[in-house]
């Protein structure tokens, strides 16, 4: 299937492994050229190395997404270098799961006001340019109750920001969605953690997925990338969990 996505440019921030990295490869096998930030550098440079192999149109620079001067010459640059951006994936998280200040203050800098900020600031270029998508990584946390307080709120609001951008932006040919994943396995990440350091915590959550496994990242990716796509021309305004069954609500 063409996904009509080749000479595009896309932002992916918090891009150096998991399901960030894989979106951006994702990306990047579709022919579009992508643009990465991480705070980490090693991890950061081999996600670069990665996806030249894909697509010679790369720029990944080392960027604190909770500082807004910084995060915002990363876009102002990232838009010198390629003149346009096309799709926005907002992605980074400070997994903040302690339900203290330091917690809180942490996943709502992080996933929320940098996420909102992004956003803001090339929603006038999507605008200028004719059209464009800006999707946010939730998670199932932010769709029920019983996860760590300020992962799941902050959560929650990226589900609610991107509705009420998805409506005010349609007429501007911008299209809005939101990916809960569920539960994702992969090396270094907490899920691939806990199985050897936190066996009960492990088992418990496995035993809890209907689908009988952890996701991986790549199932993430290719949801994120049809969703940006020509494809999914006619969505906007929703939230698509990918989590094999695992969360069991109704919406």
């Amino acid at each position: 299937m063409d996904l009509g996505l080749k000479g595009k440019v896309v932002v992916v921030t918090g891009a150096s492994a998991g399901i960030g990295r894989s979106i951006a490869l994702g990306f990047a096998a579709e022919g579009v050229g992508v643009s990465i930030c991480a705070r980490r550098e090693g991890p950061l440079r081999e996600a670069e190395a990665a996806l030249r192999a894909l697509h010679p149109n790369v720029y990944a620079a080392t960027c604190d997404v909770a500082e807004p001067a910084a995060l915002d010459d990363f876009l102002e640059t990232t838009r010198r270098e390629f003149g346009r951006v096309d799709i926005l994936v907002n992605n980074a998280s400070a997994f903040g799961v302690t339900d203290d200040e330091a917690g809180w203050r942490a996943s709502l800098n992080v996933d929320v006001l940098a996420s909102v900020q992004a956003s803001r600031k090339v929603i006038p270029w999507m605008i200028e340019a004719g059209g464009g998508n800006i999707l946010f990584i939730s998670s199932v946390a932010g769709l029920e109750a019983g996860w760590p307080p300020p992962y799941a709120a902050a959560k929650a609001a990226l589900v609610n920001y991107s509705k009420t951008l998805a409506v005010s932006l349609a007429p501007q040919r911008i299209r809005v969605n939101t990916v809960a994943p569920g539960s994702i396995e992969f090396e270094g990440g907490r899920w691939a953690n806990a199985r050897s350091s936190n066996r009960i915590r492990y088992d418990t959550t496995l035993n809890s997925i209907p689908s009988g496994r952890f996701g991986a990242p790549e199932e993430i990716a290719d949801v994120v990338v049809f969703l940006a796509s020509e494809r999914a021309s006619w969505v906007t305004g929703t939230c698509i969990s990918v989590d094999g069954g695992q969360h069991k609500g109704n919406l």
